[in-house]
């Protein structure tokens, strides 16, 4: 199974260089929302001296580190996959002796966060160079325990993404319905502004939702922020949703595939 998976890389790194600009583009595109967010909050937190007790440096710290958190947890499962079941294609990844989502469509999203990472380190640094953002609360310790809340929030956020993906074996409206996920994902996830700064009400529903290990979790953990008992439970909570998700996805595949048919040469 390791050669299949490494073989799968060396396919599929050689593929991501080929659509440089495709790549540029995208990661571009990720930086926008981020620096405006920070800019608009640098801006209200001068002015006011905080917001909600957060300074201008921990809305500089959060959102670059929300940069680095969102490649590492994000997902493009739909992009990947959706195409193929709708137009048939899907049927020469099922002749193949492996799981198309467990080995080709996940190493591929593995190989473009590697090079998108590769577009955004310098990037990021020359962010870093003009907000100086005080990293001093962060230590090798917390980042070191933020591994695997990043590791869970991809894995989550993978089997969410390739669970609406299947919806597509039952309707062509698949992308409507991730386009609605993505809108969730923003709101609970801390993507648009810290949590901590959301309505009692939306932060008392965020912390039992799966999306707040895709952002807000690693990053807080990351800087240094959470308490001990937090962090279990957040620990906890993505745990149970990954459980949840996963049994979810593969009821859908299962299902999903028991209606695929495709037609040609």
């Amino acid at each position: 199974m390791l050669k299949i998976y490494k073989r799968l890389w060396q396919t599929n790194w050689a593929e991501q260089w080929q659509y440089r600009a495709n790549l540029l583009m995208y990661s571009l595109y990720g930086l926008v929302s981020p620096v405006v967010y920070l800019a608009v909050w640098i801006t209200i937190a001068n002015s006011q001296g905080s917001v909600s007790g957060l300074t201008a440096n921990d809305f500089v710290t959060y959102y670059l580190t929300l940069l680095i958190v969102d490649q590492l947890t994000g997902d493009i499962t739909i992009h990947i996959l959706a195409y193929k079941i709708q137009d048939g294609t899907l049927s020469g990844d099922l002749l193949r002796p492996v799981h198309p989502i467990f080995t080709n469509t996940l190493i591929y999203n593995i190989a473009f966060k590697a090079l998108s990472l590769m577009v955004l380190i310098p990037v990021w640094l020359v962010l870093v160079l003009l907000f100086r953002p005080d990293y001093s609360a962060a230590t090798l310790g917390s980042v070191l325990f933020a591994l695997p809340a990043i590791g869970l929030g991809f894995a989550i956020s993978f089997l969410f993404g390739s669970t609406i993906t299947c919806l597509a074996f039952w309707t062509t409206r698949v992308y409507a319905v991730s386009d609605f996920f993505f809108a969730l994902t923003t709101l609970f996830s801390g993507q648009f502004v810290p949590l901590q700064l959301m309505p009692s009400s939306i932060k008392a529903v965020a912390q039992f939702l799966p999306f707040q290990m895709f952002k807000y979790v690693p990053i807080e953990i990351i800087l240094n922020h959470l308490p001990p008992e937090v962090i279990a439970r957040d620990y906890a909570v993505g745990a149970i949703w990954f459980v949840i998700i996963l049994l979810l996805f593969r009821w859908t595949w299962r299902e999903g595939i028991k209606r695929f048919s495709a037609v040609g040469a």
